[in-house]
């Protein structure tokens, strides 16, 4: 979970919880993805404004993003509609006009894995296990990384 600012625009301290509360309170307008479509997102954060007690101060000034699945955040806020936006990082990186501006502190964050498998009836077992190979190679952990991931194990 990552924090979105517009490109060239003012970067606030969010390094800290205390940091990132007053960054919440101070933005003019923030975006996050509407829990009520079931972004991981979304519902993380407004756990995340109930734990510093800012819910009602900032639903009030906050942009729900109801389209989050063809409309990222990041591009509301690319557009200036939107001083902060909330979302993952993997979502935020290839996004024109708008920086990362950092992850959420460590004690208000959330990580999302991605796990794989194959199932018994797989029509091409052989070619799955390849392609698994493939993704916990390093070469695929370069990539994986500049997405905004963390590689996991095999």
């Amino acid at each position: 979970m990552c924090v979105a600012v517009r490109a060239g625009s003012a970067k606030p301290d969010i390094a800290s919880v205390e940091a990132f509360k007053r960054a919440l309170l101070a933005a003019r307008s923030i975006v996050y993805t509407d829990p009520a479509v079931g972004g991981a997102s979304g519902i993380h954060f407004e756990k995340v404004l109930d734990r510093l007690a800012v819910a009602k101060k900032i639903k009030a000034k906050s942009i729900l993003n109801a389209r989050a699945a063809t409309t990222a955040n990041a591009e509301i806020v690319a557009r200036g509609e939107a001083e902060l936006g909330i979302q993952l990082i993997s979502e935020i990186v290839f996004v024109p006009g708008a920086e990362l501006l950092g992850p959420l502190p460590a004690e208000l964050q959330a990580m999302n894995v991605i796990a794989a498998g194959i199932v018994m009836t797989a029509s091409e077992p052989d070619a799955a296990r390849v392609l698994f190979k493939f993704l916990t190679s390093p070469a695929a952990a370069a990539v994986i990384k500049a997405t905004g991931m963390e590689p996991g194990g095999s």
